[in-house]
């Protein structure tokens, strides 16, 4: 039986499931361009019942270009690609990591009091997932899941401040003997300075079916990926624009409870283009 861990890649950044925009498509020939680095490194573990034990230093570094272009108004396609992908553990390996590609499809009418969107995503196993001299250090985990994600989304004012929120709801459902996920999550940000800053904050949980392979403890021989890894966990994240296309952002998540997964918050810094 294959081991993995599952590292937490909130958020989008990574995971895993970095969906901007919330139901928000974005309107035809417009696009949203990002090259940014995430990284996450620990020596203690969840373990199954949610306490945290210590284990060996281990990392994941991660670099990545993530990319929505505006297809239709109403369909947005979208790529996220760790183009360089690196884990250690005592030794390091390196390479393209697992890539996800999405289509978003807004279902509301162009006007609507909330957002309606609904999207399919597809993560394709182009990491390696069998290295290092004992085949546990991977940049990917072999199996070619597909996401299905409904947002419900609202823009208002709270003050001079324009705000919005999002609430969303995912089924996961992977192969090779992975068990399948429901996902939910919310999320709030503000524009402040005419929009030139804006503050978000992201909630995430992730609740596995328990359909799969049994899972393996850390401590029985880390690797890079799991099965059966929960959590919930929130990200924070600072985005400012240097010009009215170009700027940068940075982000922390950190989870509240997890079950086998790193004991420590992951970081990000990013550049982006925004083409309106």
């Amino acid at each position: 039986m294959k081991r993995h861990f599952l590292f937490l890649t909130i958020t989008l950044f990574i995971s895993s499931l970095a969906l901007a925009g919330g139901g928000w498509t974005k309107q035809k020939g417009t696009g949203y361009y990002k090259v940014s680095h995430w990284w996450v490194s620990a020596a203690k573990y969840y373990t199954f019942d949610g306490n945290t034990t210590s284990s060996i230093e281990e990392g994941i570094f991660n670099t990545s270009i993530f990319a929505e272009y505006g297809v239709t108004d109403r369909f947005t396609a979208i790529v996220n690609l760790p183009y360089s992908k690196s884990a250690t553990a005592n030794e390091s390996v390196s390479g393209i990591g697992d890539t996800d590609v999405a289509f978003k499809y807004r279902i509301s009418k162009a006007g609507s009091k909330f957002v309606l969107a609904g999207t399919l995503l597809l993560g394709l196993p182009l990491g390696e997932e069998a290295g290092g001299s004992t085949g546990s250090l991977q940049t990917g985990d072999g199996e070619f899941n597909q996401l299905l994600r409904l947002d419900l989304s609202k823009s208002f004012q709270v003050g001079s401040v324009n705000a919005y929120a999002n609430i969303y709801t995912a089924f996961n459902n992977r192969t090779e003997n992975f068990s399948d996920e429901m996902r939910i999550g919310a999320e709030v940000g503000g524009g402040f300075l005419n929009n030139k800053i804006w503050a978000i904050l992201r909630l995430d949980v992730v609740e596995s079916f328990q359909n799969g392979a049994e899972s393996t403890a850390l401590s029985d021989g880390a690797t890079i990926f799991a099965n059966n890894t929960e959590y919930v966990a929130y990200t924070t994240e600072i985005a400012g624009y240097i010009t009215d296309k170009i700027g940068v952002s940075a982000a922390t998540a950190s989870v509240l409870s997890a079950s086998n997964i790193f004991a420590a918050p992951s970081y990000s810094l990013g550049v982006f283009l925004d083409l309106k």
